[in-house]
């Protein structure tokens, strides 16, 4: 009886001490790109991009950002409005608003035409814009014209939209840096845990907060970056960031780019494709409201890759009351 016993207790022991020993599965290769399989894939992703800036309700289309105090607004092209946007054809008046500190409330004029995006129906009563962070489902429209209700930290204002502005009709697009594999770069994610909280400033001088789930980190020439990351409205899923380095102001955007970086696998691994860096909207429109990169984003490279410098000169745009311009 001790023997069986004893050899069983002896087998079950080697088949722990072999599991144990065991290595977990190696990671498969991550997927070759060759030079023109990546070249095809850059160049794609740079139609879609333009395309997304020439839309209708596009970047390019920025045409008017209002701040809003207490008080009565009248909207159109008569010089004699608090909001004034004439482009021709423009009706003298639009519409009024009515704003306090946390409701805005349109009206239209009688016999414009001005319509509730989500209908396409003529307003006949006032409506109470929902504001947030793009305008949420309160959106009116007149012929190419669109304007809704956004909120910076504490301060509301009319962003106003135009799909035939001169911008998106004299637009010849985009100057690129030459596609090249070597700004696609493998990297792996590293999550902060907990998520940290981090600090970016924007082009009115002001400090926001985003939360960071993680960095992707990844190795240029033996030496380790990284570039911290936080979500975006735009795509829960995958990762946001803006970024600087020493192309800035001189051969890109003097304030920094954007990048999207896909989520990572189940190992940890990504790719950085600076390839698909690109300009923020405050680029190409005194009417954008632009985070700019943290302070720990800003790399100390030479990243000749992604969109090159808009050649329009944009003038900076005028922030809530009470904000500074940054330096």
């Amino acid at each position: 009886m001790r023997a069986p016993g004893g050899r069983w207790v002896a087998l079950v022991l080697v088949g722990v001490t072999m599991a144990a020993c065991t290595a977990a599965p190696a990671p498969p290769p991550l997927p070759a790109l060759d030079a023109a399989a990546h070249r095809a894939e850059v160049e794609t992703w740079q139609e879609w991009r333009h395309n997304e800036l020439v839309k209708p309700d596009g970047w390019l289309s920025l045409s008017g950002l209002y701040w809003l105090l207490p008080g009565t607004y009248r909207l159109g092209s008569a010089p004699a409005n608090e909001l004034v946007y004439d482009r021709a054809g423009v009706p003298p008046i639009l519409g009024t608003l009515q704003v306090t500190p946390s409701r805005v409330e349109f009206e239209a004029a009688p016999e414009v035409g001005v319509e509730l995006a989500a209908n396409e129906l003529p307003l006949v009563a006032p409506v109470v814009f929902d504001a947030d962070v793009e305008g949420g489902s309160t959106v009116m429209t007149w012929g190419d014209l669109q304007w809704f209700v956004i909120q910076r930290e504490d301060h509301l204002a009319l962003r106003l939209k135009d799909g035939a502005s001169p911008l998106v009709m004299s637009f010849s697009g985009v100057e690129y840096f030459d596609p090249t594999a070597e700004w696609r770069l493998d990297a792996r994610f590293e999550p902060h845990e907990p998520p940290q909280t981090i600090t970016i400033p924007n082009v009115f001088g002001t400090l926001g907060e985003e939360e960071s789930p993680g960095a992707v980190v990844f190795e240029i020439d033996g030496e380790t970056y990284r570039l911290d990351m936080w979500r975006d409205s735009d795509d829960p899923e995958n990762y946001f960031t803006a970024f600087g380095d020493q192309t800035n102001a001189q051969s890109t955007y003097g304030a920094g780019r954007f990048l999207w970086v896909n989520a990572p696998d189940e190992w940890g691994r990504t790719v950085v494709d600076f390839n698909r860096a690109y300009n923020p909207p405050c680029a190409f429109s005194p009417f954008a409201t632009c985070p700019l990169p943290p302070v720990q984003n800003r790399l100390p490279l030479v990243i000749e890759a992604g969109e090159r410098a808009f050649s329009q000169k944009v003038a900076l745009p005028a922030g809530p009351p009470g904000s500074e311009p940054p330096e």
